[in-house]
């Protein structure tokens, strides 16, 4: 993956003519002319040079860049969440006291690893009393298997920005392993598989039926608008032939025979289908690419060059489809060229590598003459559980991944065998890309667990994919301010406070409806509750609302309730990433709801009693205590295959927007928010 110049405060918060290097996410080269910094806090304007104010990058993969002056806006929005005062957008000829100028400057020192022009390029000029930044253009999530809200894709798309992230392949359709050694026929037509994008046009009707976890084409376009503002590709994948078993389960004739994931190419109305889809989707796609898929596309009923015939077939007809709207596209790995084949896939589709035993990126395909993306799976992470992958991407593989010696690269598609590795400088590897996929599906995980597997050591990777040279101290030593800063994102889920106590509330009185926090934050409440007898009653109907959302681990959200006897199943407490509830339908559990999904404890309230609760938040874990005893953990039960089950920890932020109301029927007299556990 290559990455954008879309956002420079991390590298302009670092910015000082006295520093001998620039240490940043990721590193850039950095030449000094003498001593002296430029007080950031001071910039009061970002000026726009009117010549290039209009001026769009076309070079990069996105159809919809935003112009200079678009960018200095988006920039000044974040320079305004963190900055001492107001900065303003400005045009003008050039740069001032306490300003960031933004200009274009086609350097021919523009060049990428291969050597090539890019418009992934800038200059940064600091002096004592100004900013210019000069630039060259104004400038991969598995949603099949697990649905995750347009909000929360921006907001990745927001964060992974900061680490000059250019590229955001979203998976839009698949299903969990199709297990056909003991999965009937009727199995695999209920077996979780999903379509995401949702549309009543009449050649796709019926294929998807959960319009709840779907996207429209406006939530579609919100998603791309919101990322290429920060300079973030959206590139689409709907998956086939293989990985299909969405597409059989609307249409079964299109299956084979005994593996219904698998679409039978042979049949004459598979790939004009494939291409229907696909034609009324195509202007829902603001890319110059897009991914088609194919993928593991096996089966023992054929043999490997039957179903590289098969496969081979599909994969071009779809490409030259695909080519009339002017788009290129993308492939997983599967079958590579082969002399005796007489349809091999045109040089022109990109490869995307994600493991040898599919094809070996160098001698396969490199070597005849294709592009290779490099995501192989030495930073392929399975949410969660995995027999054979981890769940974090490897710190020590990044800095030091290099077989020949020194730090990963994109060129590195083999962490182990240097002779499998082509040149830095090759003009054959577009770049590397991270996958993170959801094989045991949407039960297994919640949407900010997506964050977590990736925030510690993202940033990392990125300085490599760059050609960084941050060392590990230097980025254990950075990283953390960074992230602070990281704009238009919460994704930490944090709270600002002034001590570990983030908010105190004495419920025993709520005068005028405005319950006080005694923790010095200034987190009042207001409640349409009455009080009585020391304690804010809550009747079914009432409740009482905080100007906080959620807070991420370490949390401790300490309670007095009492449960009434007539009291139905409803929520405790609520916020936008989720809710815990005391019962749910026709059970009385205690339990967390997050991401569509409820994770229960073996305990009920008592009723007309009053416990002393606590939920807790610790690292990757949740629990749930009453007074001394023992605490009782969240947890998830994930299927493997069909096969058996693991169980594992779920990591669920503090519901804090809301407690009480929609049913619940009860008394409090204490709530208390700490930032530790």
């Amino acid at each position: 993956m290559v990455t954008t110049n879309t956002f420079f405060l991390a590298v302009a918060a670092y910015c000082s003519p006295a520093l001998g290097e620039l240490i940043g996410v990721p590193t850039v080269p950095f030449t000094t002319s003498g001593s002296g910094a430029y007080d950031f806090s001071k910039t009061d304007a970002i000026i726009v040079d009117n010549r290039f104010a209009n001026v769009t990058d076309t070079q990069g993969w996105t159809l919809i860049p935003p112009t200079l002056n678009n960018f200095a806006s988006t920039f000044a929005q974040d320079l305004n969440s963190i900055a001492l005062q107001a900065v303003h957008v400005q045009s003008g000829d050039k740069a001032r006291d306490c300003s960031i100028f933004l200009t274009l400057d086609n350097s021919t020192d523009y060049v990428d690893a291969a050597g090539r022009w890019t418009s992934e390029a800038y200059t940064l000029d600091v002096q004592d009393d100004r900013v210019t930044i000069s630039g060259a253009s104004p400038l991969g999530l598995d949603a099949g298997r697990h649905f995750y809200l347009m909000d929360f894709i921006v907001e990745m798309c927001n964060w992974i920005s900061f680490w000059k992230q250019n590229t955001f392949h979203l998976h839009l359709s698949d299903n969990l392993y199709n297990n056909v050694d003991i999965y009937s026929r009727e199995r695999q037509l209920d077996l979780y598989a999903r379509f995401r994008l949702l549309s009543n046009d009449s050649a796709v009707e019926g294929l998807n039926n959960h319009a709840n976890e779907s996207y429209t084409r406006e939530d579609l376009d919100e998603i791309q608008h919101s990322c290429a503002a920060r300079g973030m590709t959206i590139i689409p994948e709907i998956e086939a032939p293989g990985h299909a078993l969405v597409i059989s389960q609307w249409k079964p004739e299109f299956g084979l025979d005994g593996q219904l994931d698998l679409l039978n190419i042979s049949s004459p109305a598979t790939i004009p289908t494939m291409k229907a889809i696909w034609q009324t989707f195509m202007p829902w796609f603001h890319s110059k690419v897009v991914h088609i898929g194919a993928d593991e596309y096996v089966s023992d009923e054929l043999t490997t060059y039957e179903l590289a015939t098969l496969y081979n077939r599909f994969v071009n007809a779809m490409n030259g489809f695909i080519s009339g709207f002017g788009k290129l596209i993308r492939i997983w790995g599967t079958y590579p060229p082969q002399a005796n084949y007489t349809n091999n896939i045109s040089t022109n589709v990109t490869i995307q590598h994600w493991e040898f035993f599919e094809d070996n990126p160098k001698f396969d395909y490199i070597s005849n003459g294709y592009n290779v993306i490099n995501s192989d799976d030495a930073f392929y992470i399975v949410q969660k559980y995995s027999g054979s992958y981890p769940q974090r991407l490897n710190k020590t593989r990044i800095f030091h991944g290099n077989p020949a010696g020194g730090a990963y690269a994109p060129n590195i598609y083999d962490t182990n065998n240097a002779t499998n590795n082509v040149p830095r400088d090759s003009p054959y590897v577009p770049g590397h890309i991270a996958a993170q996929w959801n094989d045991y599906g949407p039960k297994t995980s919640t949407y900010l667990e997506a964050y977590y597997f990736w925030r510690d050591n993202l940033a990392a990777l990125a300085d490599k994919q760059w050609g960084g040279n941050l060392t590990e101290e230097q980025y254990d030593d950075v990283f953390e301010r960074l992230q602070a800063a990281a704009p238009a994102q919460n994704l930490d889920r944090s709270v600002k406070s002034k001590t570990d106590t983030i908010l105190r509330y004495d419920l025993s009185s709520a005068e005028n409806g405005n319950v006080r926090d005694t923790s010095g934050n200034q987190y009042d409440g207001h409640t349409d509750c009455q009080t009585s007898n020391g304690s804010l009653i809550f009747d079914g109907t009432c409740s009482l609302t905080t100007p906080l959302s959620s807070k991420g681990q370490d949390y401790t959200l300490s309670f007095s309730a009492l449960q009434h006897k007539d009291s139905p199943p409803g929520p405790l407490f609520t916020g936008p990433d989720s809710e815990l509830r005391s019962g749910n339908g026709t059970s009385s559990q205690l339990m967390l709801v997050a991401a569509g999904n409820a994770f229960a404890l073996n305990y009920s309230l008592p009723t007309d009693v009053w416990v002393d609760a606590a939920l807790i938040g610790r690292g990757n874990r949740t629990f749930f205590a009453v007074g001394g005893d023992e605490e009782m953990e969240f947890t998830t039960t994930i299927g493997i295959n069909g096969e058996s089950f693991v169980w594992a920890p779920m990591q669920i932020v503090a519901p804090l927007g809301e407690i009480g109301g929609r049913g619940w029927k009860g008394e409090m007299r204490e709530v208390e928010l700490v930032g530790y556990a």
